[in-house]
């Protein structure tokens, strides 16, 4: 490696020294891996996966095997009663959007309990921005119960504040915070409290970033619908775009209504050339999860090496494949983004620059080479321009090419007197 790239011996002592840090993390990443893979393969034999399943279709769509068989496959993996698996979604907050349309009705009530949602749903809500067609617009009412001051959900206070809710909301990433992610251990404590209570509502779950990171998923705890994107997690690097919903029967038929149309449903939209990077994506996203967290881990090992507060704090429990790098001035993150895009396999030489992303409040700077645009399973790191000036780093599709593009970001700050 030091033959091909000429990082500082400071740096390259550092790795050394991180990547003995993460041995036993390293290697419960590869059992979480095994496990996943399990469940995957076993799903595609049970129903009989074949390269018909691969040849897609067009026009309407009716009886596409490929699709069909693909919602099978991934409501087996995710333990639920139904799938929505589509490329028709053009982004997570799109399969977001779609089920809470999909399972509120006027006069329902929406509460979030993990605090602010992602930026981008805030208008689909309608807590921010003027435009129609938000949720509030059609007299969906929202509520929101705050983190407490450690960042971790409001246990006591769940049971009283769910009352009454149609849809009892969980994000399981950090989003633009630093708040820990949910772990399965604690979403399954939200959905016994919200039980006691209000046992009729839907529990719906925002999986993104979360899928494979963990031995059990969201509905192994109980949860009613998750949903998220194919270019994350679940898709494996291998998806070129698409989401999904998965959960119960009758709530992922709401779902399919809102996407296509009452009546239609799951039976249309035909799933074109898509199917076969859907099925490859999905049998190799545990590894490929593996090799993002490996990266996040040495990542956050490396710069705690190099003076650094980094997130989640070591030997912890992750809930998906995010690493926060506090690096404490703009000009840092700068130098990290522009160090993670020179390490990249794609547009390696590109500066990125801050700018008015849609759907976010602060100007957002992200470093992203890589083969699918925008997919955040590949090595990528972003953040918004605001104190604290921390960096969002995921991603990596093999950890050899992770480690590089991590070093690369440390080299860059340490030529530019960030380091």
């Amino acid at each position: 490696m030091d033959q091909i790239f000429a990082f500082d011996d400071r740096l390259l002592n550092a790795a050394a020294a991180a990547e003995k840090a993460a041995e036993e993390q390293f290697a419960e990443i590869g059992r979480i891996a095994q496990h996943g893979t399990a469940k995957v393969l076993r799903a595609f034999q049970k129903y009989r996966v074949s390269a018909a399943c691969f040849a897609g279709a067009n026009g309407y769509g009716y009886d596409d095997v490929g699709r069909d068989t693909l919602d099978k496959v991934w409501a087996d993996v995710f333990h639920t009663e139904d799938a929505l698996v589509r490329h028709h979604f053009v982004s997570g907050t799109h399969a977001l959007s779609t089920a809470l349309f999909g399972v509120l009705r006027t006069g329902d009530t929406l509460i979030s309990v993990t605090g602010a949602p992602y930026d981008t749903l805030e208008e689909v809500i309608g807590i921010r921005g003027s435009g129609s067609g938000s949720l509030a617009d059609f007299g969906i009412q929202y509520k929101q119960l705050d983190l407490t001051a450690e960042g971790r959900p409001d246990y006591d206070a769940i049971p009283q504040a769910v009352r009454g809710a149609r849809v009892v909301y969980l994000q399981r990433s950090r989003g633009y915070s630093l708040r820990p992610a949910l772990t399965v251990p604690d979403i399954r404590r939200i959905v016994t409290l919200t039980r006691q209570t209000n046992p009729e509502a839907v529990i719906m779950v925002d999986n993104c970033y979360g899928e494979f990171v963990e031995y059990d998923e969201p509905t192994d705890a109980g949860a009613d619908l998750i949903i998220g994107s194919l270019i994350k997690n679940p898709g494996g690097g291998i998806a070129e775009t698409g989401g999904y919903i998965a959960g119960r029967a009758k709530l992922v038929e709401q779902c399919a209504y809102r996407l296509t149309c009452v009546g239609m449903g799951k039976e249309v939209g035909c799933s074109l050339n898509q199917c076969r990077a859907m099925y490859l994506g999905l049998f190799m996203a545990p590894e490929v999860v593996a090799n993002a967290r490996k990266t996040g881990v040495f990542a956050a090992e490396l710069f705690r090496q190099l003076g650094f507060e980094c997130l989640p704090e070591a030997g912890s429990t992750a809930g998906d494949i995010i690493t926060v790098l506090m690096l404490r001035t703009p000009e840092a993150m700068e130098a990290f983004c522009a160090g993670i895009q020179a390490g990249s396999p794609v547009d390696s030489y590109v500066t990125p620059e801050a700018w008015d992303m849609p759907g976010y409040e602060s100007k957002v700077i992200m470093a992203a080479g890589t083969f699918t645009g925008g997919a955040s399973i590949e090595l990528s790191a972003d953040g918004p321009m605001r104190a604290p000036y921390a960096v969002y780093l995921q991603g990596g599709l093999t950890y050899s090419s992770g480690k590089l593009g991590i070093l690369t970001a440390a080299q860059r700050m340490l030529d530019t007197g960030r380091l």
